[in-house]
């Protein structure tokens, strides 16, 4: 069977004898000429915990697709810590690498002709963008999550990456005495994988996995495990079989996919940055996904995992309870999947989860049956009205209540809440604003999790809400409403507000309004000067002028 279908035009076109050349010099034989190419990249550099071991995974690949009969070649791409990031400068260009991955991986694929894609990826933006490049280019592809960090451990607390950020608010509070401060912060991480709650990372991996377009268990498999390394083997027997049976990206990444993905984030707790990813993964499959996607289905899933941020538990607890696939055999008993759907094992969603041992609810209590849910409805809701008439995203589990009033203290940027707690400038009863940290106004977009960690750890969580027009960390928690949209920058009423404002969030009716009167607001606008954008060249401008809006899914290449 011809399975190389894209690099032939290469391997075997006599008028490229340059390229010829050069595989041959790369050791390629006559005999792997014929072969299919497989790709496999990596996002793997030693500055991060999530990605410190991917390319000891990709090798691994890389063995494994040659012992299948393919050619397997490694490259790589890039990776940007967030939690290293988070609280600096450097957060603008988090979001902004989930681009350059998508670009980077399409600009490799389309020049090499390689016939299928593994990517083998750890942080936040690496498993979208791999996502995205795969959707674009429409070719045989799985991708391999790194996996989950263990917790870590002291003095008798459990402790996870959110557990650093946290652990400086009560500092500030003086509530952590600094030897107990540092000791949080030595052990919160205690080797390779990404964050352990249902953070960032752990959702897109098992919305991934709930799409199709990841191998099952490959969200829940710790990082060091056996078993991700048997997942190692299985992605080279799977893209085999995909490339047999020339099933694509786009035959997987279907509206009825989708929908299983964004299932699996509603009922799992997942992070508000699902929202951004899954809808630019939508436009990279031809597949179109709004913010009311995400309310309508969030009104039809009840909450049902008890994880971290907001609950109890890490991944790794789920993993030893059946992981993601219990959950997702689950869901498609109580008529929540769409049990049909084609998956990177050439099976379907139901076919992959017959064999599956069930959820025993004796047995655990990480995940909630839906007669007994921790929320009717799931945590994501989607709010409206005068400061986001194009939406905005709020993360409401039901413990932070549904209806927020209070009056404004305003911030023009994450820097200055810092200053704010420190100086005990924020009170009960505030509604935080940040503002001018949107897609274009930082730009970049970057991640709340510094000043809302500073919040929780002061004490200040369940007393105060906290808008913006950035994002939020998958493991912030609280009051909090963000991907305000239009931002601050872009001409949004956020950039109209001011200190003792009167502001009111309402779930119930999906509302966020500034309660401002209108001739207040008229003469506030024929005052007002807008900021001139921050950076004048590299990388960041050329976001700032390309970038769509939040509720766009911050795509870069659209016009």
């Amino acid at each position: 069977m011809e399975l190389n279908k894209h690099s032939r035009t290469i391997t075997q076109d006599p008028t490229l004898p340059a390229a010829q050349a050069m595989l041959y010099g790369i050791g390629l034989t006559e005999e792997d000429l014929k072969k299919a190419q497989v790709g496999i990249v990596s996002t793997g550099f030693d500055g991060n915990t999530c990605n410190m071991h991917l390319n000891g995974l990709a090798a691994d690949i890389k063995k494994e697709v040659w012992s299948r009969d393919l050619v397997g070649l490694v490259f790589h791409t890039i990776g940007v810590s967030d939690g290293i990031s988070n609280g600096t400068e450097g957060m603008r260009y988090s979001l902004i690498s989930r681009e350059v991955i998508a670009d980077s991986i399409e600009a490799v694929c389309g020049a090499q002709y390689y016939d299928g894609l593994i990517a083998v990826v750890g942080c936040d933006k690496n498993m979208p963008g791999s996502l995205i490049a795969m959707g674009r280019l429409n070719r045989p592809a799985i991708m391999v999550y790194g996996g989950t960090i263990a917790g870590g451990h002291y003095k008798g607390r459990s402790l996870n990456i959110i557990s650093a950020f946290e652990a400086l608010g009560e500092k500030l509070a003086n509530k952590l005495s600094d030897e107990d401060y540092k000791g949080i912060i030595q052990h919160s991480c205690p080797g390779a994988g990404a964050c352990g709650g249902m953070y960032t990372a752990n959702t897109m991996a098992s919305a991934i996995e709930a799409l199709g377009m990841a191998l099952p268990y490959t969200s829940s498999n710790p990082a060091l495990s056996p078993e991700k390394k048997q997942e190692c083997a299985e992605a080279a027997r799977a893209i085999r079989v995909l490339l047999e049976r020339d099933i694509k990206p786009r035959d997987i990444m279907t509206p009825k996919a989708f929908e299983n993905a964004l299932r699996i984030i509603m009922a799992l707790g997942g992070s508000t940055n699902a929202v951004l990813h899954m809808i630019a993964m939508g436009k990279a499959a031809g597949v179109k996904i709004t913010l009311d996607d995400f309310q309508r289905l969030s009104d039809e899933t009840p909450l049902l995992g008890d994880l971290k941020p907001s609950g109890k538990y890490l991944m790794e607890d789920l993993h030893k309870k059946g992981g993601v696939p219990a959950v997702m055999k689950y869901l498609l008993a109580k008529g929540l999947l769409h049990g049909d759907c084609m998956t990177v094992t050439g099976k379907t969603i139901a076919e992959n989860l017959a064999d599956v041992p069930a959820l025993d609810f004796d047995q655990q209590d990480i995940i909630h049956p839906v007669e007994k849910p921790l929320k009717k409805s799931a945590h994501i809701q989607i709010l409206y009205g005068n400061l986001a008439p194009r939406g905005s995203v709020a993360k409401i589990t039901g413990k932070e209540g549904e209806r927020f009033k209070g009056t404004a203290r305003v911030f023009n940027g994450e820097f200055e809440v810092a200053q704010g707690v420190r100086d005990k400038k924020i009170k009960e009863g505030d509604v935080v604003v940040i503002r001018y940290v949107g897609p274009k106004g930082a730009p970049g977009m970057p991640e709340m999790l510094k000043p809302t960690s500073l919040i929780m750890g002061a004490g200040l969580g369940k007393n105060v809400a906290l808008i913006t027009d950035g994002r939020f960390s998958g493991g912030t928690h609280g009051f909090v409403v963000g991907h305000i949209t239009p931002e601050a920058f872009d001409g949004g009423l956020l950039a109209l507000v001011e200190d003792g404002d009167w502001i009111e969030i309402d779930v119930r009716k999906r509302q966020i309004n500034l309660l401002v009167d209108e001739k207040t607001l008229a003469v506030r606008r024929s005052t007002y000067q807008p900021p001139a954008l921050k950076v004048k060249s590299g990388l960041l401008w050329k976001y700032a002028r390309q970038v769509k809006t939040a509720s766009d899914g911050c795509v870069t290449d659209e016009e």
